[in-house]
């Protein structure tokens, strides 16, 4: 009894932090993944409240600056990094991205968060590759950290011309309940929800 009262009492938050596909660019913000997301909490796991802190354009350095801020304002009990694909956009060395995901579950587990990551494949212009370091350093910063991880956020919806917008980069509005799922898994451990369904 006492440990429900206080779940109820006091909602923490679970911190998205993440670029434009976290932050919904060219759709309307009600129909991107986090506010679908929040919608799900709000019946299966209703002890966490979300805040989108994610900007279109942000790379792993910008969201490393900007976290500390983040986690000081907001009761903050776990965060969600979907950053690094304009890492990859602009050619930005893979052992930089690294050293910023490190950077970034490290404060945030000081702070008391637990951290989950979400991972993605940039285009395959790329270079062969350059495109698998990208891809590995998520994967060897989630293993080496231990935490929840998505290798390819965007799985099941990149290359879908349904359901990109015209860049070919950004997912329109009837992807999001995709990358909702894609994401699942990893809020579902974080959160510690009940099994759905």
């Amino acid at each position: 009894m006492l440990l429900l009262l206080s779940t109820a009492a006091g909602a923490q938050t679970l911190l998205i932090l993440g670029d434009s596909i976290s932050a919904a660019h060219g759709i309307d913000k009600h129909d991107g993944w986090v506010a679908l997301l929040e919608q799900r909490l709000a019946d299966e796991c209703p002890a966490w409240n979300v805040k989108n802190a994610s900007v279109s354009g942000e790379t792993s350095a910008g969201g490393a600056v900007r976290l500390e801020g983040l986690l000081e304002r907001n009761d903050v009990g776990a965060v969600i990094i979907e950053l690094g694909g304009n890492d990859g956009l602009r050619g930005l060395p893979p052992k930089q991205l690294r050293d910023n995901l490190n950077q970034m579950i490290r404060m945030s587990r000081e702070a008391g968060a637990q951290v989950g990551l979400l991972g993605i494949r940039i285009p395959p212009n790329y270079g062969a590759a350059y495109t698998r370091m990208i891809e590995d350093s998520f994967r060897t910063v989630a293993e080496d950290a231990d935490i929840p991880f998505v290798p390819r956020m965007l799985e099941g919806v990149a290359g879908r011309d349904d359901w990109m917008q015209d860049d070919g980069i950004h997912p329109t509005a009837e992807a999001q309940p995709r990358l909702l799922d894609n994401a699942w898994p990893v809020v579902q451990e974080i959160l510690d929800c009940p099994e759905s369904g």
